[in-house]
C-alpha cells in the first residue's frame, strides 16, 4: 500500500516530533545535525542494523521493532559506560509499510526516547523491494578516561554478567513455536525478551572506571566472551552452574537439559558482560544500575574460553555463538 502522505509528509508528521527535544537536530530541516560535547567528555558512536527475517520476525508489531532497533544501539553505548546523546536513523521500507505502520513504529521510538533520554537527530528514508531494513547510529558521551573497552581484562579478574542469560535466544524459539512444555505465561515472557531487549545504561555508566573490560552480549555469551578474551590476550573460565537464569528458562532447562547450549551461545541477551578486579565494589555498581549482577567465572593467563559443567569438567559445545554471514 503506497503512502498517502509521501516521504516528506511522513517525516513531518511522524519523525519531526521525535527530534523536538534535540536542538542540534535543527527540526530535521537540514541534511546534518550538530552535537555539542561538554568539556572533559568523549563522544561515543555506535551503529547497528536490523533486517526483517534476520533480526526480527515478519509480522512483529511496528512499535516493538522500533524499540528493539533503538535498544540494540543503546546497549552498545552502555557497553562503553556511555550515556545517550542522540541518534540518526535510516529506514528502507517496502510499499506494504503504510502510513499506519510508520505511525506505530514512530510511537515505539517515542516511548523509548522518553524512557532513555535520547532524541532523533536526523537520517534518511528510502523505499526498497526487499525486506524492511533499519539502521541507527547512536551517539553518547562518557567522561574522558572512564570509558571501558573490551581489551582490559587481566588474569585474576572476575567475570560478571548482568540480569539473566539465555532469555533472548530461548525467546526466539518461543516466538517461532519451537518451544514445547512451557505454559503460555513463560512462553510470552521469553518471546518478549527476544523482541524487547533491556539496555543496561545505568549499570554501564556505574562501571566506568571500575570494570577492566566491558561489552554487551548480542552474539551469545561464550562467543562474545571469546572476543573479549582474544582482544585482552587472556583466557576465561566460566561455570555453567552459576549462570543467572529467569524462572522461565529454569523451568525449560529442567525439562530440556540440552537447551543449556542455546543459553550459552544463542545470543540476543543484550546484557552486560564484564570483568573486574576481585576487590572492585561491584555490589555498589549493581545497586546504582538497578539490575542484579552475577559472578560466573574468572580470567586466567592463556587463550580461549572454557565452560565447566556441574562436575568441573569441560562442557562440549557444538558452536560458540552467532556468526554474521
Amino acid at each position: 500500500m503506497a503512502s498517502e502522505l509521501g516521504e516528506f509528509g511522513r517525516i513531518s508528521r511522524f519523525l519531526v516530533p521525535l527530534a523536538a527535544g534535540a536542538p542540534g537536530a535543527l527540526g530535521l530541516t537540514d541534511d546534518a545535525a550538530l552535537i555539542a560535547v561538554p568539556p572533559g567528555q568523549t563522544l561515543v558512536v555506535t551503529a547497528d542494523a536490523l533486517v526483517e527475517g534476520v533480526h526480527f520476525l515478519a509480522g512483529d508489531p511496528p512499535d516493538l521493532i522500533g524499540r528493539k532497533l533503538l535498544r540494540c544501539n543503546l546497549s552498545d553505548l552502555a557497553a562503553m559506560a556511555a550515556v545517550p546523546l542522540g541518534y540518526l536513523m535510516t529506514m528502507a521500507l517496502p510499499a506494504r509499510c503504510d502510513d499506519a505502520w510508520v505511525e506505530r513504529f514512530a510511537a515505539g521510538l517515542a516511548a523509548d526516547q522518553a524512557e532513555f533520554g535520547i532524541d532523533l537527530l536526523g537520517g534518511d528514508s528510502v523505499s526498497t523491494p526487499g525486506p524492511i531494513t533499519l539502521s541507527v547510529t547512536a551517539f553518547g558521551r562518557v567522561a574522558t578516561g572512564r570509558e571501558v573497552r573490551r581489551r582490559g581484562a587481566r588474569p585474576g579478574d572476575i567475570v560478571y554478567v548482568s540480569g539473566t542469560i539465555g532469555d533472548g535466544a530461548l525467546g526466539l524459539l518461543a516466538a517461532t513455536g519451537r518451544l514445547f512444555g512451557l505454559d503460555p505465561e513463560d512462553r510470552d515472557y521469553l518471546a518478549d525478551r527476544y523482541r524487547l531487549p533491556r539496555p543496561r545504561l545505568a549499570l554501564g555508566a556505574a562501571l566506568g572506571g571500575i570494570a577492566s573490560a566491558l561489552m554487551d552480549i548480542s552474539d551469545g555469551l561464550v562467543g562474545d566472551l571469546d572476543h573479549l578474551a582474544e582482544v585482552s590476550g587472556v583466557a576465561a573460565v566460566i561455570d555453567a552452574t552459576k549462570l543467572p537464569l529467569s524462572p522461565a528458562a529454569t523451568t525449560l532447562l529442567a525439562e530440556e537439559v540440552g537447551q543449556i547450549e542455546t543459553v550459552l551461545t544463542g545470543g540476543d541477551d543484550y546484557e552486560l558482560l564484564f570483568t573486574a578486579a576481585p576487590d572492585a565494589d561491584i555490589a555498589a555498581c549493581s545497586a546504582a544500575g538497578g539490575v542484579p549482577v552475577t559472578a560466573i567465572g574468572r580470567i586466567e593467563a592463556g587463550a580461549g574460553v572454557r565452560v565447566l559443567d556441574r562436575d568441573g569438567g569441560d562442557l562440549p559445545l557444538a558452536r560458540r555463538g552467532y556468526r554474521h554471514g
